[in-house]
Order: structure tokens, then sequence, then C-alpha cells
């Protein structure tokens, strides 16, 4: 999407509901000068990396990041949807920007413009002293033409409060291409040159202190209510293989009725090609560290298979083998062999 500021100009030059000229500032951007980087990348090799590597010998790291991410978000206190939200529920790197996208823009019949996504996007679980996205507490989904909200989340129900009123699109991915991305991810917007390797990332992954919880746990939760009228549940797959359809049918489950060319705007603007060209938008918007250089790397390769361009047939029958024996304690039907394998 075009980037825009959100003041009156940007509101005079397309058609607009009443008050959109009155929408908040976007949120800061957080960019480093030169001179920091520099002093950040000196710190990086002259202190985290033997630091690291200590903690590494003694078995502490890299599960204390993961541990810690997990503690963020269990202090969670909790939110009940109302009848305008509509959440997007998605486990860590499973499309949950497109998604996003597709929903926000049905919302806003195409026409939604911002310079970050989480201008307009609440995030559930992320402490608002963090300043990342949009609060909760916002009144701007009354600028909306549709008068609803999009709010993002990964956790899964349990953590998050599931009732009649809220409005749920459910997002599972082939649990090989979500370490696959999640592990380039991390890597290029947090840890760069202190990152794990593949198999130290893929212990935790397959563990209980999975960077951000277990993605069984997460499928099985939304699986089980997918027949809810309110409950969308959506494979990243077949969003891939028939955009257009997975936007009509976010649409339904919005009851929005969008017109033709409102189909091919919210269709041109949730491409893979349009979101990577305006990839600032979707960005971790300044909050990775100094010695990375993150711009871009939100919006990779937006692919649907390809895990083994970083596993191995083994590792990748390993991620198979552990995520099918989790579902079964779980009492999980979900047809993982159809969909993803491993057999």
């Amino acid at each position: 999407m075009k980037p825009a500021s959100t003041g009156s100009a940007a509101a005079s030059t397309r058609a607009s509901p009443p008050g959109l000229s009155d929408l908040p500032r976007p949120l800061p951007r957080r960019d480093y000068s030169l001179f920091t980087r520099v002093i950040a990348r000196a710190f990086l090799h002259t202190v985290l990396r033997p630091m690291l590597w200590l903690l590494r010998v003694i078995g502490v790291w890299p599960r204390a990041l993961t541990r810690g991410s997990a503690r963020m978000h269990s202090q969670f206190e909790g939110f009940t949807p109302t009848a305008r939200d509509v959440l997007v529920c998605a486990y860590f790197k499973s499309g949950t920007n497109w998604t996003m996208q597709m929903a926000l823009q049905i919302a806003w019949r195409g026409r939604a413009q911002f310079e970050h996504i989480h201008d307009l996007v609440p995030w559930l679980e992320i402490p608002a002293r963090v300043k990342y996205t949009v609060p909760l507490s916002d009144s701007l989904w009354q600028c909306c033409p549709t008068q609803l909200r999009v709010i993002k989340t990964h956790l899964p129900f349990g953590k998050i409060v599931y009732n009649d009123a809220g409005r749920y699109i459910w997002v599972v991915r082939d649990p090989k291409d979500v370490f696959v991305s999640g592990y380039h991810f991390i890597r290029s917007i947090m840890l760069g040159p202190l990152m794990p390797s593949v198999e130290e990332w893929l212990d935790l992954y397959l563990s209980q202190d999975a960077f951000y919880g277990s993605w069984a746990q997460h499928l099985a939760s939304g699986w089980r209510v997918r027949e809810a009228d309110n409950v969308l549940f959506l494979t990243f797959e077949e969003m891939k293989r028939d955009r257009c359809g997975a936007i009509q049918r976010i649409a339904a489950l919005l009851d929005v009725e969008l017109r033709d060319a409102e189909v091919d705007a919210v269709s041109e603007l949730a491409s893979f090609e349009h979101m990577q060209a305006n990839s600032r938008c979707f960005d971790t918007r300044g909050l990775s560290p100094p010695w990375v250089d993150a711009r871009g790397k939100m919006i990779r390769r937006g692919r649907a298979g390809g895990s083994d361009e970083l596993l191995s047939p083994q590792q990748q029958a390993r991620i198979d083998t552990y995520w099918r024996a989790q579902l079964a304690e779980l009492d999980c039907d979900f047809p993982y062999a159809e969909h993803y394998g491993g057999r």
C-alpha cells in the first residue's frame, strides 16, 4: 500500500468516513545513527559474544531467551472481545501480517492507509509501555467505515477469551515452514551473529520452551471451535492457493459485502509483491538492536513449502513426528498428515 501520513491532507485525497482526518499521528519509529551502530557492534563482539558463550557452556543460553519470551506473554491479563472486534489469531510466523492486511483492508473496504500497520491494529499481548502498537483503549475503530477493529495476537485460547461476540480468524501453517521463517526472522531482526545454530534452535522449538509456546497447543485450541459461526479456520497453504477465496471468506465472517472493485483492491494490497515492496509498513519499527539491520526482513519469501532451504530431511521428519505426537496427546484430530505430510 502507499504509505501515507494520517493528517487531513491524506484524508482529502480519497473518499473517507467522517473523522478520518482526526486519526492520531503514527507511533514513533526508532532509527539508529551510524555512530550508535558502530559502538553497538563493538559491544557485541567484545562483551555479548563472550558472555553468551559462557551462558551456553553452563546450559543457560539460548533457553533463557525463549523462557523470557514466555514470561512476557504469560503476563497478559486478558481481554474480552466485543461485537466490533476481529481477532487475527496466528502462531508466530504463520502469516500474521498477511492475514491482518486482508482483514484490515476488508474492514476499510480496500482504503486503509498507514505508515505502519500497527498504527491501526492493536497487538493484544504486547506491553503498552513498548508503544509499538495503537492501544486497545483507542477509539480509532470509529473512523473505520464498517466500525470494525482488527486485533493481532499469537496467543491460543485459554490465554485469550473466546466468546460469541467477537470474531476470530485462526491461521495455521506447516510447522516446518514456521520454524524456517522464525529462524531467519529472529536472526535478522534480533540476534544477528548471536543466533544459535539451527540444531540448537530446533531443540527449543520441539520442547516446552518454544519461543512463542507450543505450535500444537495453538492449533488445537482453534481447531476445537472451528465450526462456530464466529470462527474462521484457515491454513496458510489454502490462502496461498486462493487469495481471493480467502478474502471472500474473511469478508463473510466480518459481514462485509465487498463490491468487485473492493475485492480487487484488497487482493492487490494483500499480494506478496505489494507487501514486500512496502515492507516498511510491516517491519519491526526500529525495535531491533542496533547491531542488526532489520529493514525489509519482515516480508521475506511468503512461500508455502520449501523448508528444505534450511532443514535436512531428517530434521523435517523430526518436526513432523514431534508435532503429530503432541496433537495426539492433546486429543486433536486435525489431519496433520493430509496437510503437512509426515505419515
